[in-house]
């Protein structure tokens, strides 16, 4: 029997009384939830999805993960990068960044393959020493649809990117705040037309995009995906 490798993925908490329909019995329960086209990817890339509730044992799971997925959500809180809060950096989940940010250094520890994905990216720039920029309100591109092209990508030659999606990739865009000073042993391996920083790579181990590839059309084929569950297989 073929094991399929196990990827974990994380999430935000959230509360009943936030969710309409639950009863006022339920309104002081907790929620973790991501969006389930993260877990359909993996899936469809041939893996095992794994959701990791923020109540786990970082180093507990790592040891028995293949790889892991950061997804996208809410804002890294700027004091993790010494910086004043931006008025419009509105949304912070403190619980989310701790559980995240000792996720994302057991894995590295235990040298598993990470990929992010819009926050995730941005919480492996800040984990690594890294800043943001916390407000570029011309990326946030609602208006188009989360599968909708905002922009085109342009991707360095010699990079896992780029030989997953060749020289460039139209892609959507979801985010107010984009990577500025570049963390510690990451290189910078795509960029939008304004320059903006959408594709980082540490060696063959993290991937991350600013862009959500698993609300695109194209994710059920799409090899970003692919790379993490084959790359656990090495």
């Amino acid at each position: 029997m073929t094991t399929l490798p196990l990827i974990g993925l994380s999430g935000r908490r959230t509360h009943g009384h936030r969710q309409a329909g639950y009863v006022q019995e339920l309104h002081h329960l907790d929620l973790d939830l991501y969006f389930a086209d993260y877990a359909r990817a993996i899936i469809e890339a041939g893996g095992l999805p794994v959701h990791l509730p923020l109540d786990v044992d970082p180093g507990l799971a790592t040891k028995r993960l293949d790889g892991v997925l950061l997804t996208g959500g809410a804002d890294v809180d700027p004091i993790r990068f010494d910086a004043d809060r931006h008025p419009e950096v509105t949304t912070i989940e403190r619980e989310r960044d701790a559980f995240e940010f000792a996720l994302l250094g057991e894995a590295l520890h235990h040298e598993l393959p990470v990929l992010g994905i819009c926050r995730g990216m941005q919480v492996i720039n800040v984990h690594l020493g890294g800043t943001l920029c916390q407000h570029v309100p011309e990326h946030s591109r609602y208006d188009v649809g989360s599968a909708g092209f905002a922009h085109a990508v342009k991707i360095d030659d010699g990079t896992i990117l780029g030989s997953l999606y060749g020289e460039s990739i139209d892609v959507n865009s979801l985010h107010h705040q984009t990577i500025d000073r570049i963390g510690d042993g990451l290189t910078v391996t795509a960029r939008a037309d304004d320059g903006t920083i959408e594709g980082l790579e540490s060696g063959d181990t993290i991937v991350a995009v600013q862009w959500h590839p698993e609300m695109m059309d194209s994710r059920p084929d799409d090899p970003l995906f692919r790379w993490i569950v084959e790359r656990t297989r090495r």
